[in-house]
């Protein structure tokens, strides 16, 4: 076992600590720490770092920390078919807008569904969000009629089908152009 004397370079065996030896009391060593605080080991718990090229463990730990490589991020492909996906869905069945149609005739009902897709678009325009699907059903037609007369009415507004294999036939996608 080394003896350990006041102003010797010591290191700590499991841990990343070095410092310079301040007291001897029997086998218990004080030592300030490179950090400046002082702390007290048991003689067999040191090493003594002599005149050689001495690398302590705490410089080998940092090193070590520089030298890891930085673990790759997974980053989560999106399928094209998803990444064209609209962001909105606007569903304009009237048993989605009411609790009940009893007493509404079909030109009310017609009412509150423009008004829905008319507040709907106004919202996404707002909001800057680029596609929005109008889910309309099939039908008569005359939602879907009204909608394409609503949508011509926007300057920065293109609509067309929506994804068929998705919504068939009764949807319009709506893509909103963000710099008018």
């Amino acid at each position: 076992m080394a003896k350990f004397k006041a102003g010797d370079r010591v290191e700590v065996l499991d841990e990343a600590i070095s410092g310079i030896v301040d007291a001897v009391m029997g086998d218990q060593v004080t030592l300030i720490t490179d950090e400046g605080f002082p702390m007290r080991y048991n003689a067999a718990e040191l090493v003594k770092i002599e005149g050689r090229i001495a690398v302590s463990n705490h410089e080998v730990a940092k090193v070590k920390g520089e030298k890891e490589l930085p673990k790759r991020r997974k980053t989560i492909a999106v399928k094209p078919k998803e990444r064209s996906a609209p962001k909105m869905e606007v569903d304009l069945h009237i048993h989605q807008l009411v609790k009940s149609t009893r007493g509404m005739t079909k030109f009310d009902m017609l009412n509150v569904q423009m008004d829905t897709a008319r507040r709907q678009l106004e919202f996404a325009i707002d909001k800057r969000i680029q596609k929005v699907v109008f889910i309309h059903g099939v039908g008569e037609g005359v939602l879907k009629e009204e909608l394409h007369y609503l949508f011509g009415r926007y300057d920065n507004v293109k609509y067309y089908d929506a994804d068929y294999q998705k919504y068939g036939l009764g949807a319009t996608e709506v893509y909103i152009y963000q710099n008018p």
